[in-house]
């Protein structure tokens, strides 16, 4: 099956944008470092189900997430712990009040900073790509069938906790078989945020760059001519989607 063919959009999308979207769905369905292939398509199901999660909009309206007590809309309980449900769920509905408690509690009840990273890039770039169609007015595309294999475990030796709720790969760290991490040497704090488990960072990247800009891009202010529009009105947008968002950084 060819995905991403967009022959519905109301609009042409460029060849760079469905590239970039077929390799990240080759990715998803494959073994993470964290997670099996089913898991990974376990947590891009749970994405979509967030997203029509009545508890999820009840404890988004409360004054603290913890006031209000139910379950989560799921369907992938058999695939993914509690903890990971509801972490998914919160990164959709209600990621400012994420806190490193949280973050904590769910370590001690066996979700690892390395698996919650992972499960973060996989929701982010999910959504990213849903949201991309809900903008066009198409339907979600169909995930992909998982493939067989085993997770690889890795961690980076350099990654280390800072600033961030989550142990990072240092600004200047991004050696060895992480050198590829920063190009052009740029890294930001936005950027570290999945170091931690760097195959996250590569596929979040490569349809960020897509979608929005890469960072050798960042240096260009006024307009790349693969771009229908120019930069100022691009960070507009950008802005005001973080603004709807309640994006704190």
């Amino acid at each position: 099956m060819e995905y991403f063919t967009y022959i519905d959009s109301p609009f042409n999308i460029r060849e760079d944008i469905k590239i970039a979207h077929r390799n990240y769905w080759k990715a998803l369905a494959a073994p993470g470092s964290w997670w099996t292939g089913e898991q990974r398509i376990s947590i891009a199901q749970e994405v979509r189900n967030a997203t029509a999660c009545g508890f999820c909009e009840e404890r988004k309206k409360a004054l603290s997430p913890y006031a209000v007590t139910g379950e989560h809309e799921h369907s992938t309980a058999e695939l993914l712990s509690t903890e990971a449900i509801d972490a998914i769920h919160r990164v959709v509905t209600d990621q400012d009040r994420i806190t490193q408690a949280y973050i904590d509690s769910n370590e001690q009840h066996g979700l690892s900073p390395e698996a919650y990273v992972e499960l973060v890039g996989v929701v982010v770039t999910v959504f990213s790509i849903d949201e991309f169609h809900r903008g066009l007015g198409l339907k979600a595309e169909l995930l992909p069938e998982p493939t067989e294999g085993v997770c690889s475990k890795y961690r980076p030796k350099q990654a280390a906790r800072g600033i961030g709720f989550v142990p990072m790969i240092p600004a200047d760290g991004a050696t060895g078989a992480e050198a590829d991490l920063w190009p052009a040497g740029i890294s930001a704090n936005v950027l570290r945020a999945l170091s931690l488990v760097p195959n996250a960072f590569r596929e979040w990247y490569q349809v960020s760059k897509a979608q929005y800009l890469s960072l050798e891009g960042m240096g260009n202010f006024v307009k790349q001519d693969d771009r229908a529009i120019n930069r100022m009105q691009m960070e507009l947008v950008a802005g005001r989607v973080s603004a709807i968002n309640e994006c704190f950084y």
